[in-house]
């Protein structure tokens, strides 16, 4: 369904409180300041986390008049007619609708999932070119990913949120013979080392291996994304006393280069994208200065 132009980030998992809103809208705001154009879509019906933090930032920007990037955003609500086929139908229209009015202009598209299965789940993770899962740095949320065996710490059995996922991999693979690229994020990283800190990870690595995915480091707990969530702002935005209503913590500073390393380790197509953005605003340009001919009859 999604064209070739634009790339699809789904940020899921089926575990509440993992982080996927926060982390959804910072990729989305940091790729804005990095001159793309992105589109947002969420598909959370219940929390509807991404959309809050969206209209909040545009609500604090026009009351302080603040030139700050915008997505092109969309809230996909599920429908709750008697039949479910209908139900899917209208759901997939809608979904599709949204995307054909971004896959052509847009250069990422990022979509936030909510922590529990739908139809609209399944279908955003069928589209994913990057898929981000974040996942909290404790034993006990490894059980979203797969059942660990308490004696040998091996993957026992996989988790039916690993199961969805497999299944949109082998379907996309299917379809255009492309493959999602999975990351598992470790997210709410303890500042000082641990014994379970390092169970955390090994046991992530060997999840990985199992599923074909790969681990990298997300961001520690702070509270400065509580704190900026009324605001609708992010660490990548300006972190002065006009947007913050107060000057940048080292948490601000922190918390920004932690998402930078994030965005690192996500291997997004930066380099390919501000190339194919540059040779179409150059056309576009080059078109603007030729010459116009108005068209002229036969006999005139």
């Amino acid at each position: 369904m999604a064209g070739q132009g634009v790339h699809v980030i789904v940020v899921g998992n089926e575990k509440g409180g993992s982080g996927k809103s926060t982390t959804a809208f910072h990729l989305a705001i940091f790729l804005l300041h990095q001159g793309f154009k992105v589109a947002s879509i969420d598909v959370d019906s219940r929390q509807q986390t991404l959309t809050h933090y969206v209209r909040n930032r545009r609500d604090w920007a026009k009351a302080r008049g603040l030139a700050v990037p915008h997505t092109t955003h969309f809230h996909l609500p599920l429908t709750r007619g008697d039949s479910v086929k209908e139900n899917h139908r209208v759901e997939f229209d809608l979904f599709r609708q949204a995307i054909g009015e971004v896959e052509h202009d847009a250069d990422f598209l990022v979509i936030d999932t909510p922590g529990f299965d739908t139809n609209l789940t399944r279908l955003a993770h069928s589209l994913a070119d990057t898929l981000v899962t974040p996942v909290n740095d404790s034993l006990i949320d490894l059980n979203v990913m797969a059942q660990i065996d308490p004696v040998t710490g091996e993957p026992r059995e996989m988790s039916h949120y690993a199961r969805l996922v497999q299944r949109a991999r082998s379907e996309r693979l299917q379809i255009d013979g492309r493959t999602i690229d999975w990351v598992l994020v470790r997210n709410r990283i303890s500042m000082l080392s641990s014994r379970n800190m390092r169970q955390v990870q090994t046991m992530l690595e060997r999840i990985a291996v199992r599923l074909g995915c790969r681990v990298v480091e997300g961001i520690a707990e702070r509270v400065i994304f509580r704190s900026l969530f009324p605001t609708g702002m992010t660490v990548f935005d300006p972190l002065d006393d006009e947007l913050l209503g107060g000057l940048p913590s080292m948490s601000h500073m922190s918390a920004r280069q932690e998402y930078r390393s994030l965005v690192s380790a996500l291997n997004l197509p930066i380099s390919r994208k501000a190339a194919a953005r540059k040779a179409l605003e150059a056309s576009r340009a080059a078109k603007d200065k030729a010459p116009h001919f108005e068209h002229m009859a036969d006999g005139d």
